[in-house]
């Protein structure tokens, strides 16, 4: 039993009413069978585009995507669309259908849709259409093209990514013939927009099960992320490391908070490694400079992908720093606080912890991460002076004691710099004393 929102469930009866077949189809039917709340709702007819529309009249709608049989009826449980049974065209372009043609019934719609486990509806009255076994893939954990799976990729080449998102998030293995189609068929995801690709790799990267799906795909991931490839196999061959350095990433990706930048940082931060490999006399493996070089292929797959200015600089800043301490006492801890701010530092503190789980060998090092946390707390907790603008004096008197221009930046850092270190008071006659006592320093020589 599916419990029917009320928006959806006065949808179907406006329709239904006006004799029109009408269903509740796709993800929410999964989702809910799964025992898991849907993000939105989606309906199938058999009512045309003009007849939605009258059933609709005086309601709020959307008709942007009418030519494809969809309306879109804003309510206030939230937009609702709904679309005419239909039969999609060919796909010139590997990616949207030429054309649709409407159909009369529900499992002439469901046919055409990528999953058996998506290619479900779902009547209040009426119960399950599962005309090809969905649910039973579902409760076996089984991700299974709907048809013939070469078929179904040469379509839409983004249902390739789409496969390895759902294992990522839902935990599914794939079938062995939908898992071999997909690799065939990677190539032609090349058509898609960057766009679309960056949003299915994320939502992979955030998924609960993504070291699976890494450890499972690598050739098909590689595949779309090129700069990747070189990782998959590469030993490490160093005390510090038990896996090549593409399972240590996948490992490191699943350590780190389901958050999008966090799991690109952790993803990217040692794609620069095969490149800097070295091996010493002892058999040693060393990786000198690849956060540098990290940084720098995850800058040129970034902007291929079209991130936005604000992740990239965020991603790119903790591939670059994820090798360098944040400090194993308190005055480096609150020098680095200092630098990058309370954001960027806890940040770094998930990267690190992910790093050294991923790693397989150190636990020791994990632990001094956690105490380093809390040196980043008691300092915090204790409202430590970090930044300029908690010092107790500004520029109006450094100028007052005759500082100008450079001269007047250069002394309210130093003074951060003493207090942040433990040497200075914040207080305004301590922070006004030692500047008076540089300046006669200065004169002085």
């Amino acid at each position: 039993m599916i419990s029917l929102p009320a928006h959806a469930a006065r949808a179907i009866a406006c329709l239904e009413n006006a004799g029109y077949e009408t269903w509740v189809v796709g993800g929410c039917v999964r989702d809910s069978l799964r025992g898991a709340a849907p993000h939105d709702w989606d309906l199938c007819t058999a009512a045309k585009p003009a007849q939605m529309q009258a059933v609709f009249a005086g309601e709020r709608v959307l008709e942007t995507g009418l030519k494809h049989g969809t309306l879109t009826v804003l309510t206030d449980g939230g937009p609702l669309e709904i679309t005419t049974f239909r039969a999609d065209g060919s796909y010139s372009d590997g990616r949207h259908p030429d054309g649709v043609r409407f159909v009369p019934d529900m499992t002439a719609d469901l046919a055409r849709r990528d999953f058996t486990v998506g290619a479900m509806a779902w009547h209040p009255a009426r119960g399950l259409c599962d005309p090809f076994r969905g649910l039973d893939d579902l409760q076996d954990g089984i991700l299974r093209a709907v048809g013939d799976p070469d078929a179904r990729f040469q379509e839409d080449a983004l249902r390739i990514l789409r496969g390895v998102r759902f294992a990522s998030q839902l935990g599914f293995a794939v079938e062995t013939q939908t898992a071999a189609a997909m690799r065939r068929q990677v190539g032609q995801v090349a058509c898609v927009a960057a766009e679309r690709i960056r949003e299915e790799l994320t939502g992979m990267l955030c998924g609960r099960f993504v070291i699976h799906a890494l450890r499972d795909f690598p050739d098909i991931l590689t595949a779309v992320l090129p700069e990747l490839a070189p990782m998959v196999g590469c030993a490490q061959q160093n005390p510090y490391h038990l896996y090549d350095v593409w399972e240590h990433s996948a490992r490191a990706v699943g350590q780190v908070p389901a958050e999008p930048c966090l799991r690109w940082a952790m993803l990217l931060h040692d794609c620069g490694k095969p490149a800097c490999k070295t091996v010493d006399e002892n058999g040693v493996g060393h990786f000198y400079g690849h956060p540098g070089v990290s940084r720098d292929i995850a800058a040129s797959l970034m902007r291929r992908l079209r991130f936005s200015s604000e992740q990239t600089t965020r991603i790119l800043l903790l591939v670059e720093q994820h090798d360098r301490p944040l400090g194993d006492n308190d005055k480096l801890v609150r020098r680095r606080l200092a630098q990058i701010g309370q954001a960027r530092f806890r940040d770094l503190l998930a990267i690190k912890k992910g790093d050294a789980v991923g790693q397989g060998t150190h636990p020791e090092n994990v632990a001094a991460l956690w105490e380093t946390e809390r040196r980043m707390n008691t300092a915090l907790a204790q409202d430590a002076c970090l930044s300029l603008r908690q010092l107790a004096v500004n520029g109006t008197d450094m100028i007052a004691l005759g500082l100008r221009g450079p001269a007047v930046g250069a002394m309210l850092h130093s003074l951060l710099e003493a207090v942040v270190d433990g040497t200075l008071d914040n207080t305004r006659q301590a922070l006004l004393a030692h500047a008076r006592a540089r300046m006669e320093e200065q004169n002085d020589q």
